[in-house]
């Protein structure tokens, strides 16, 4: 359907003409000679641009723009005046005008002065529907699970979504606690804003600082640029810091201060800057045993502590692994190809009865070794392998250690044909490191 575009403007040859020429490309054009008209028409139908008289017999245009924008701020106006002046033109502007032309210009400026304006329309629209899979994608509706356990933090953290409090998520490793973390941003009065994350325990506490606060030129030795650090990235966002426990002492003060006054300053710096960022941070470790150990400042636990949760294990809520492997065997059965598999007792019965130390992230890994190495209609115990080396296969657990064996040596060499032999996605496949994978290479002859 063609785009629909309004034109306002009480002198009928000018209107009429404009008409004329942008009918002529296409567009769907309609006309109102004030702004009474005006604002009927918009109402049944609202148009993607207007072109619009600043002078007119009842109101004025500028005015008219701010009024526009707020009722209908996807519609982009362009203002036509036949006596143009700068004030007139700063205020069109700030009032939220696509631009301000002089009648009596160039009419051929009109047609691509409009699909400038319609392009910025469309990638507008193109923003809000990423926008709105981003947010459907981070939904708390999308987080699994019916067990009271889950559904009590998920009621809580929808809570605090509404909110523009700190939030301090608490819970084993591989228990969801970055899920969280997006979905309360996506829920949240930031939702459209950044969310930047950073794992406090994959960098030194220097390489952290730098991370975090951003540095000066000649800072340190390679520090050649100015470098934005991540609380500026996240300006107006969230900031998810994930294992937090880990953060050196040093920087802990450093973090506070941004806490309590949204300040910071970077590494070689000596200009103080404001930021403001939502911090949501996220530990496996017990913060509060860290703070009595003197290694957590007492005053940042408290300050960060204004709001807890604490995700439960899987083997708090394993009413929830039927779902959870439904979803994850459908998941990477797209991924891979295949049709999607039922599931067999025996393999929902071994999932039941294992006590996933690596949680949901454990499950998932395992869920797609099974997945890939299944080549029938039914995920079976047979395809069933834990991390930790042990079996839960059908006719496969008995006592011989040629046996099992054997069917590690089965296993490995199905994931290698699936990676094409790619050594490191094997490894992260069997969960296992790359220098254990190489040495079961060598063992079993799988070169």
């Amino acid at each position: 359907m063609p785009e629909s575009i309004l034109i306002i403007d009480d002198e009928e040859k000018l209107r009429k003409l404009l008409h004329r020429i942008i009918a002529l490309e296409g567009f769907l054009v309609k006309e109102a000679r004030d702004l009474r008209s005006a604002r009927q028409l918009m109402e049944k139908d609202t148009p993607a641009v207007v072109l619009c008289d600043v002078k007119l017999p009842d109101g004025n245009g500028v005015d008219f723009t701010k009024e526009a924008k707020i009722t209908y701020p996807g519609t982009e106006i362009i203002l036509l005046t036949a006596y143009g002046n700068v004030p007139d033109g700063v205020q069109a502007m700030r009032n939220g005008a696509f631009d301000y032309i002089q009648k009596g210009d160039d009419n051929d400026k009109i047609i691509p002065l409009l699909h400038r304006a319609l392009e910025k329309i469309r990638m507008s629209r193109k923003v809000d529907q990423l926008q709105e899979q981003i947010s459907n994608r981070y939904s708390f509706s999308n987080i699994i699970g019916g067990s009271p356990a889950i559904r009590d933090v998920v009621a809580l953290a929808q809570k605090v979504a509404a909110t523009d409090a700190t939030v301090l998520i608490q819970g084993e490793t591989g228990t969801g606690k970055e899920v969280f973390a997006q979905s309360i941003h996506y829920a949240g009065l930031r939702a459209t804003q950044n969310f930047v994350a950073v794992n406090c325990s994959a960098f030194s506490k220097e390489l952290l600082e730098s991370e975090l606060f951003g540095h000066k030129a000649g800072a340190f030795t390679g520090a050649v640029k100015d470098k934005k650090g991540l609380f500026e990235e996240a300006h107006g966002g969230t900031l998810f810091m994930d294992e937090l426990g880990e953060m050196p002492p040093e920087l802990q003060s450093r973090l506070l201060r941004v806490l309590e006054n949204g300040e910071f300053i970077k590494v070689g710096d000596t200009v103080t800057r404001k930021v403001d960022v939502r911090i949501i941070a996220a530990t496996n470790r017990d913060l509060h045993q860290c703070m009595l150990d003197g290694i957590f400042r007492q005053d940042l636990f408290y300050r960060l502590s204004v709001f807890q949760l604490s995700i439960p294990p899987l083997r708090e809520r394993m009413k929830d692994i039927p779902e959870l492997c439904r979803h994850f065997v459908s998941v990477f059965a797209r991924k891979t190809n295949k049709p999607v598999p039922s599931v067999s007792k025996s393999y929902m019965d071994a999932l039941q009865q294992y006590q996933w130390p690596g949680n949901i992230r454990e499950l998932k890994n395992v869920i797609e070794r099974s997945v890939i190495l299944e080549n029938g209609p039914e995920l079976t115990a047979a395809t069933l392998f834990f991390p930790d080396g042990h079996a839960a296969g059908e006719g496969i657990q008995g006592t011989g250690t040629y046996e099992l064996a054997s069917v590690e040596k089965l296993h490995i060499r199905k994931v290698l044909e699936h990676t094409g032999g790619n050594k490191t996605e094997t490894a992260r496949l069997l969960g296992i490191g790359l220098t254990t994978l190489y040495r079961k290479i060598e063992e079993y002859g799988l070169h």
